[in-house]
């Protein structure tokens, strides 16, 4: 942050100052009492298991200079102490404020599944030829947008936002404090179904992004999506598409992979250009589209765009390919849904190998009382693929394995992660390619670990 003082933060949250100077400048803001980068403010988050109220001592010992507080309605102290009633809406307060200092566009990016790395695409394509500030990791949410926010360098052409959500309400809240200029949905799937309860209800939801949108504003949708092209908003903005439908004005055509890399025709308006993409998988196709789209609606020049797409090569654990000791790893071990597990599915299924292709698959979590159903369709579509052999972690990710052992595949149920990197590294030979794939909370990244050390 930047010219930011204590009395601006209380004017901009409706707090009170409890103690302290309001003169102090703040450079920083943080939820986290182990990582201050200096001249912080520290937010104290109510959790459902933990009041991080406890860590505001902590947190001035390791670098703060003020913190907020919803239980503190006095206090004595060089540190200023400002009271709010509720430091998450205190949080996002001062995102809004911070975001109305934000001269430049603003691309919030949403989906259900390829959201992160459609950003990081986004941002490869847009720094062709401009300086792009953007989110960090995972920052998504109702705490990390504003976060974001407050972080952002001034001095930056453009942003690309990432904005999640896994509740109802969220979505409309987190675009209260972002105002996204442009926005892209990738896709509508089932992940959060549980909190959610529909798939029209999670499109809803992520359509949100665009409240206040009007004339001037530009969503970009997946049209190759069975929801988004036909989904009615009452917004009045202009909507344009990718995909690889007539209805898309930004097309992928004559889809390939050749010597490891996925090419592919990108018709815009008809005009065509040749892609060759180092990411591994055909469904970055759609990523690609998708900042190509934000680039050329941002004026980037398209070959320009392109360039910087072809020298994109991803991140660590989504489909981070890695070569050792004469195996070949596949790590998408970040986290799961059903149309990610398939993806990567595909993957496993392109890679060029002498040995065996092993899929270890865990349980994909928050997709409701369906999530059998979900897991089993998973193992219907990969048993139709060049997969030999198959490791299944959870109770849910049996029913994947049932789904396998039913057209005469080999799968081996295993209770934990444990069990299975015993029973993995029992099993493989030398010149297999071994993919991980689960939820984040099912730490298959142990797994890797374990048979890769």
């Amino acid at each position: 942050m930047k010219n930011i003082r204590i009395r601006d933060i209380v004017e901009a949250t409706g707090g009170r100052l409890l103690c302290g100077d309001p003169e102090t400048l703040i450079e920083n803001i943080s939820i986290d009492s182990r990582t201050m980068k200096g001249k912080d403010i520290f937010v104290p988050i109510i959790g459902a298991k933990v009041d991080a109220h406890r860590f505001i001592q902590g947190a001035f010992q390791a670098g703060a200079i003020a913190s907020f507080t919803s239980e503190h309605q006095q206090m004595e102290d060089s540190h200023p102490w400002i009271y709010v009633e509720d430091t998450v809406k205190a949080l996002q307060d001062l995102g809004a404020y911070y975001r109305k200092k934000i001269t430049f566009p603003i691309v919030g990016v949403t989906g259900s599944v390829g959201k992160t790395t459609t950003r990081e695409m986004i941002v490869a394509a847009l720094s062709a030829e401009k300086r792009v500030t953007s989110t960090s990791g995972n920052s998504n949410g109702q705490l990390g947008v504003p976060l974001t926010l407050c972080e952002m360098d001034l001095d930056a052409d453009i942003a690309v936002l990432e904005m999640g959500m896994s509740e109802p309400g969220e979505m409309a809240r987190i675009a209260a404090v972002a105002k996204p200029d442009l926005g892209v949905v990738t896709n509508i799937g089932v992940s959060h179904i549980e909190n959610l309860g529909s798939r029209d209800n999670i499109c809803r939801e992520k359509m949100h992004m665009a409240d206040g949108f009007s004339y001037d504003n530009v969503m970009i949708l997946n049209g190759d999506d069975d929801i988004l092209p036909g989904f009615q908003t009452s917004g009045q903005y202009r909507k344009v598409y990718y995909g690889q439908g007539e209805n898309c004005q930004y097309r992928a055509e004559k889809i390939r992979t050749e010597e490891g890399r996925t090419c592919f025709t990108a018709n815009i308006d008809g005009r065509q250009m040749e892609l060759s993409l180092a990411v591994p998988g055909v469904h970055h196709v759609m990523n690609a589209l998708a900042a190509l789209a934000v680039a050329h609606i941002c004026g980037v020049d398209l070959e320009k765009a392109g360039k910087k797409l072809e020298e994109f090569h991803g991140f660590a654990r989504r489909l981070q390919i890695i070569t050792k000791d004469d195996y070949t790893y596949v790590d998408d071990t970040y986290n799961a849904s059903p149309d990610s597990m398939k993806a990567a599915l595909q993957v496993l299924d392109s890679i060029s190998t002498q040995g065996r292709r092993i899929a270890v698959l865990a349980d994909m979590l928050e997709l409701g009382p369906n999530s059998p159903r979900f897991h089993y369709e998973v193992g219907v579509y990969g048993r139709e693929l060049k997969i030999d052999q198959v490791f299944v972690i959870g109770e849910l990710a049996a029913h994947i394995g049932k789904a396998f052992q039913e057209k005469g595949i080999s799968a081996v149920f295993c209770e934990g992660n444990q069990e299975a990197a015993a029973k993995i590294l029992e099993y493989r030979k030398p010149g297999d390619v071994i993919l991980l794939k689960g939820s984040n909370g099912m730490h298959l990244g142990e797994v890797l670990q374990a048979i890769t050390e």
